[in-house]
């Protein structure tokens, strides 16, 4: 009874052998947005072709890949020229690639060229923004998924680089539709856990898969967020738009471990090199010290303290002895100079000073009158006046000049004829 059963290998080489033979699919046209690229180390390309409602895989050869022109990458739509098999190993048909052609860009790389182009105006990706990593941090925060494979990679890799550092997992979707608003409530909810850094990412995927990380809303809250924060979707060759305004990007969830936390290798390193250091440093202080004390000990003043006595002894002997000579010396001067003073006449004779400087007063007043222009006037001159000018020869006078003439007893004011 069991004869009609055939294996699974049986019913897929049947079914490869079915498609292989149909004409129709040996050729095949399609146009279709690329996602999931990958380029593989040995030439060949993976990806997904779609549209709205469908996808279907494709791979194509290094042969083939060395003909296009262009490099592919996610979201670029293409018109594809292949044949349709089936890949025995998991029985999935797939197209063999063998020509593309560009054709335009998918919706998704439109908006997310608008959205860059938009934040990176608005200064969200301003390297002048960027917050430091703390190089040793005591808490990290991780938004991610709680069951996939990037916070197991995350945990198991701070546990192995520096265990000291506690982990703060705020579980959120990653994915989907409401991914967006559930990182943005993490961000917000990570404000209140004291962190040093925070991670924000998931594993590898498709463009659809990750594009709540091209969500608008989530760039405006990673840049409003005061914690500084690290980007982890993994994937190495695209960017999001969350790596863009993130103050660090990492290609992968466990790269984002690697640059939130130290070595603790590199760290023992570290300490054992400024111990190192240190004890070479107090070495040479000690030794200069030690140098500085001999030649302190050494000096001649310790050797012979009393000799600061002697010279400060002599040096007090000449100060004062300089002082005796410098009181007498002035002394002298002053004895000398008030045995003048009192032998003078003045003091002999006081009486005969006064009545010489009265004699003296007396001529200097006889002078004085016999110069006086009064005394002139008394004696019958008198003295001519032009404009308050003195007027001393006839030849400086003109006719019908106004002048006056000054008398003994008054002023005359005339008119020359």
């Amino acid at each position: 009874m069991t004869d009609k059963y055939i294996t699974v290998t049986q019913l897929t080489r049947y079914i490869k052998y079915k498609i292989d033979t149909d004409s129709n699919l040996q050729e095949v046209f399609l146009k279709g947005e690329i996602s999931n690229f990958k380029a593989h180390t040995r030439g060949h390309y993976y990806f997904t072709i779609k549209d709205e409602n469908s996808r279907i895989n494709a791979i194509m050869f290094a042969n083939q890949t060395k003909k296009i022109k262009f490099i592919p990458t996610d979201g670029m739509k293409v018109l594809i020229t292949g044949k349709i098999s089936v890949y025995e190993a998991n029985g999935g048909y797939q197209i063999y690639v063998s020509d593309m052609l560009e054709d335009g860009i998918g919706n998704l790389y439109i908006a997310y060229e608008q959205l860059k182009q938009k934040l990176e105006k608005e200064g969200l990706f301003d390297p002048k923004k960027k917050k430091k990593i703390p190089k040793i941090p005591k808490r990290v925060g991780v938004i991610t998924a709680p069951t996939g494979a990037a916070i197991r990679d995350i945990l198991s890799t701070i546990k192995r680089r520096f265990p000291l550092t506690e982990v703060i997992l705020l579980p959120s979707l990653v994915q989907g539709a409401e991914a967006a608003p559930s990182i943005i409530k993490q961000i917000k909810n990570a404000e209140n856990f004291n962190l040093d850094t925070l991670i924000i990412g998931r594993g590898g995927g498709s463009i659809e898969d990750m594009w709540c990380f091209n969500d608008e809303n989530v760039a405006y809250s990673i840049d409003h967020c005061s914690i500084p924060i690290i980007s982890a979707v993994g994937h190495e060759i695209d960017f999001t738009i969350a790596d863009f305004v993130a103050d660090l990007r990492a290609p992968t969830p466990t790269g984002a471990a690697e640059l939130a936390v130290p070595n603790k290798l590199d760290i023992i390193n570290y300490i054992e090199q400024l111990s190192i250091r240190s004890r070479k440093r107090m070495k040479n202080k000690l030794d200069f010290l030690y140098q500085k004390l001999i030649e302190i000990k050494n000096k001649y003043i310790l050797k012979n303290p009393l000799s600061i006595y002697e010279v400060k002894e002599q040096q007090f002997d000449y100060v004062l002895e300089k002082l005796r000579y410098t009181m007498i010396n002035l002394y002298n001067k002053k004895e000398k100079k008030y045995l003048n003073t009192m032998s003078s006449y003045i003091f002999k004779e006081p009486i005969k000073l006064v009545d010489t400087k009265k004699n003296r007063y007396m001529q200097l007043l006889s002078k004085l009158e016999t110069l006086s222009p009064l005394s002139t006037i008394k004696r019958g001159y008198s003295i001519v006046r032009k404009d308050n000018k003195i007027i001393a020869k006839a030849k400086d006078l003109e006719k019908k000049d106004k002048i006056e003439i000054e008398l003994m007893d008054g002023k005359v004011n005339v008119e020359v004829i």
